[in-house]
């Protein structure tokens, strides 16, 4: 009776432990409403829409229905992605699984309910199901095909949870999503998105969840072993050498940069460990060289690196990636050629020379075009693709609007708060500035940087009146570079300071140079001081030794934004984070849910780095004028220098003292230059994330005790730091993580780092340095004083020697097909604000709302950087001859564009 009671007073669906079917009452029409699959109750001589009065007054309701179970079907859709290119392989593979799936061998799938089966304690699963029309479909041209399976369920089976797949073929297949229908809940959605193996390759099943996020303590009974069990497998063992069809994610030391096995020149040390510290990268388990067992042997292009299956570059990405290689490659070809036949085209000669590759092209330029062809033929796709324009280079942003902005000093400081590296612009708070460095070792503390080099600029204020004001600023490398410039110097073709640059600040908010040191050990030559004060040029001669004094802290400054800022600060520190995560969260994770489109790609770019870019005679050595020392010079910013707690832009600007803590200001926070570009739309991009990941937080942690009690979560941030940083893991600095606060700045400070932080450093590689003599990577000369005796040559023709200090047309045209590549967004690039894969939040309906707020928000974001960019009053970003700020504008189109925040670190 208390039953009957209970249902005719309820107006949603429930369901009695007495009762194998679900019913629902509607007080209106006074019904007892019968699902589809209550074949039994209908049978009996019962409808559908008998009303409850009618059944003895609802009192024989639960006699009416038997307890057996009652088989149902259901259907499963699944959406399959298509590769646009194959190979013949790949077409044979594909005919052969099409035949094979005639006769037996399926991709067979079985679902497993969120409920225990009360009889065997396990899990309840459905019948087993192949996929339908395998054979007929697999031949579709289209991007994605939908197959069907139907599976048949008990109507105790409860809800399903996941999805085991077995894929009988010969071939891999990207498993986009499937999606469930047939229970009486509606449709359920399962995000896959991953590749399923060959059964042959990995006999295993594989496992998908359903959108539905849980907690680890959350977690259905049915689910809880698969839970683990997917876990586990993603760790693997730390043993053997992966295999590129894996999904093994792991730890290692940065041993594979070297090839000690070619000589003593190609060795480098080990990053990473007692020696070097250094964050952790992705385990491939290759075995070592013949002549050094610590170091990994390397796998070189075109042959590919390990990176678990899932983090490779899909499709589309990898044929924009390519095609930046292609480029590359054939900018790199032509120097090539050209030197071999002995073309003198070692330094350029004056500024037509450099204009030339943007308008001419490299053949065009030299008119070599016939020449080279008659000498070394090539195929004629290259000779298409160069009469097309490929080999020629787009004019980079910084010469679009004033061909010679760069040359002038409001345009050489404007970048350091504006440019492709602003984040290590500092107040100076202490004059002269101080070393931090070993007296004993490298010299004096104190800068050579006087009084009498400064007072003049000052517009009338005394030093000390400057540094009240907050009227001075500081780039400062000479900590940075000064232990490695007597190995650096010593290479051949490279030449550098240890700098210092100096800043005012004037009444219109534009910063100009007022000063630079140029430092040297003080082992140098005899005939160079070991320490130079510049200042602003007052005659022909001084105008080209002030320009050349820039170009090296230019070259200091493309140094430590690519080794430090770029490469350390949101490459190499994240991937320890990213790894931990797939090791230690489950998919079912609203934290992984929440991290996953932040670490897209990171894994796979960070490989290809270590292959191509931070390798021994990479890119990144051969380009930068650290060299061979490159790595070494990074491994030493991440020992002196690195503070995960300072990494979030808040804490970074406080730091350098470029902010200072204001609750009257929209985000907290004064800035000590107001029209500071970056710090003032980072702030907004900064807040605007903290509040998405706030509010997804305290939705799934209500109180501390639920993070603490979090074993996956622990285990993932305790990983991450002891295993990941494991050489840093004792640091008191190392945020601790019991609240929900805690949580949300964390997190917070890694979508930060993988988004807009990495955004602001890298889209801009091109549009400023793609124009090499704004930011030279190397200098080949030192500047001569009087007593030196290249001085004589210098005063002879200074325009001449300015272009043989910087990078010869070889290194050029080299590092600007490269920083061009890197600048490029893909076609599927997925940008801060935007999901994909939407279905991978459509379980829980606030979170889903929570998002949609945290992209209108980003685009409000975007619409105020383009109202800021067209402000005559911030003179910063806007003006004659003035780049508008929009590396941190949110959305681009793909290309070269300058602009756009990606979810992740992804090139």
């Amino acid at each position: 009776m208390a039953l009957v009671r209970e249902i005719m007073g309820s107006s949603v669906m429930e369901k009695s432990p007495f009762l194998t079917t679900r019913v629902l009452f509607s007080q209106q029409k006074n019904r007892v409403f019968l699902p589809f699959h209550g074949k039994n109750v209908q049978q009996r001589g019962l409808k559908s829409t008998t009303p409850v009065a009618a059944i003895s007054e609802g009192l024989d309701l639960v006699k009416v229905l038997p307890e057996k179970a009652v088989k149902f079907k259901v259907r499963a859709v699944l959406t399959v992605r298509n590769k646009n290119k194959e190979d013949f392989k790949d077409t044979l593979v594909k005919h052969l699984d099409a035949f094979t799936d005639k006769i037996g061998k399926n991709v067979v799938l079985q679902l497993i309910s969120t409920d225990i089966d009360p009889k065997t304690k396990a899990p309840m699963k459905s019948s087993e199901a192949k996929l339908k029309d395998w054979s007929k479909k697999a031949n579709l041209k289209t991007e994605r095909v939908n197959y069907t399976a139907e599976f048949t369920v008990d109507t105790n089976f409860g809800t399903p949870g996941a999805i085991t797949v077995c894929n009988n073929h010969q071939q891999e297949f990207f498993l986009e999503s499937i999606t469930i229908e047939g229970f009486a809940c509606g449709p359920l959605h399962f995000p896959c998105n991953s590749w399923v193996q060959s059964k042959k390759d990995h006999p295993g099943k594989r496992i998908f969840f359903s959108n539905q996020p849980y907690l680890p303590n959350e977690t259905p009974k049915g689910l809880k072993a698969l839970r683990e069990k997917e876990l586990r497998e993603q760790r693997g063992d730390g043993k053997g050498e992966r295999k590129l069809s894996d999904r093994v994610y792991d730890f290692d030391v940065y041993n594979d940069l070297g090839n000690p096995d070619k000589g003593i020149d190609s060795a480098r040390p080990i990053l990473g460990g007692d020696h070097i510290p250094y964050p952790r990268r992705c385990r491939t388990g290759r075995p070592p060289t013949d002549t050094d067992l610590n170091s990994e042997s390397r796998v070189e292009k075109p042959l590919p690196m390990y990176v678990p299956r899932d983090e490779q570059f899909e499709e589309s990405k990898m044929n924009a990636f390519s095609t930046g290689r292609l480029k590359a490659v054939l900018h790199n070809l032509i120097p090539s050629l050209m030197a071999s036949i002995s073309v003198n085209n070692k330094d350029f000669k004056g500024f037509s020379d450099i204009d030339s590759l943007y308008s001419k092209g490299l053949f065009l330029k030299l008119g070599l075009h016939d020449e080279i062809l008659k000498k070394i033929p090539m195929p004629k796709a290259i000779s298409k693709i160069q009469e097309g324009g490929l080999l020629k280079y787009d004019l980079p942003k910084i010469v679009s609007k004033d061909k010679y902005a760069w040359l002038r000093d409001d345009e050489f400081a404007r970048q350091a708060i504006a440019g492709v590296n602003p984040v290590n612009i500092e107040r100076l708070q202490v004059f002269p500035p101080v070393s931090k460095l070993d007296p004993e070792i490298y010299g004096p503390k104190e800068s050579a940087i006087k009084e009498e080099h400064i007072a003049g600029q000052l517009n009338g204020m005394t030093i000390q009146e400057a540094l009240d004001a907050n009227k001075l600023f500081i780039i400062d490398y000479h900590d940075v570079y000064l232990p490695f410039l007597d190995k650096m110097n010593a290479l051949d073709g490279r030449k550098s300071y240890a700098t210092r640059t100096l800043f005012f600040l004037s009444d219109v908010g534009t910063l100009k140079p007022i000063a630079i040191e140029l430092s040297l050990p003080s082992t140098a030559s005899p005939t160079s001081k070991s320490k130079r004060v510049l200042t602003p040029p007052v005659d022909a001669t001084t105008y080209w030794m002030w320009q050349l004094a820039k170009s090296h802290v230019c070259s200091n400054d493309a140094g430590v934004h690519q080794l430090v800022n770029h490469w350390l600060r949101t490459h190499a520190t994240m991937e320890p984070f990213i790894l931990a995560a797939h090791r230690q969260l489950s998919a079912m994770h609203p934290i992984f849910k929440l991290l996953d489109p932040h670490m897209r790609y990171t894994l796979e770019i960070n490989a290809l780095a270590r292959q191509s870019l931070i390798s021994v005679d990479g890119v990144i050595e051969s380009c930068f004028t650290p060299g061979r020392y490159c790595m070494e010079l990074s491994a030493a910013a991440y020992k002196n220098f690195w503070r995960f707690d300072q990494e979030g832009l808040p804490a970074d600007l406080i730091r350098r003292g470029m902010a200072v803590p204001d609750p009257t200001q929209p985000h907290g926070l004064k800035l000590t230059i107001e029209d500071y570009p970056y710090a003032s739309d980072g702030l907004m991009i900064w807040a605007t994330i903290e509040n998405w990941v706030r509010t997804y937080v305290n939705h799934y942690y209500q109180d501390s005790a639920q993070v603490c009690n979090d074993n996956e979560l622990q285990a993932w941030y305790a990983e991450s730091i002891n295993v990941g940083h494991a050489d840093l893991r004792h640091e008191e600095w190392w945020p601790t993580l019991a609240t929900p606060d805690d949580l949300t700045s964390i997190l917070t400070t890694l979508i930060w780092l993988a988004s807009a932080q990495h955004a602001a450093l890298n889209f801009g590689q091109y549009p400023y340095g793609g124009y090499v003599p704004n930011r030279p990577p190397l200098v080949r000369r030192l500047i001569p004083d009087e007593n030196d005796p290249e001085y004589a040559v210098f005063l002879s023709d200074p325009q001449k020697y300015f272009f043989s200090a910087l990078p010869s047309l070889l290194q050029a045209t080299k590092f600007m097909a490269v920083v061009d590549t890197l600048s490029t967004h893909s076609p599927d690039e997925e940008y801060l604000g935007e999901r994909h894969h939407q279905s991978i939040w459509s379980g829980d309906a606030k979170v889903i709302e929570s998002f949609y707020e945290f992209s209108a928000e980003m685009g409000r974001v975007e619409k105020e950087i383009d109202r800021r960019n067209m402000d005559p009053k911030l003179r910063n970003r806007c003006g004659a001859g003035v780049l508008p700020y929009e590396l941190l504008a949110p959305t681009s189109e793909p290309g070269v564009t300058g602009r756009g925040v990606p979810n992740s670190v992804s090139i």
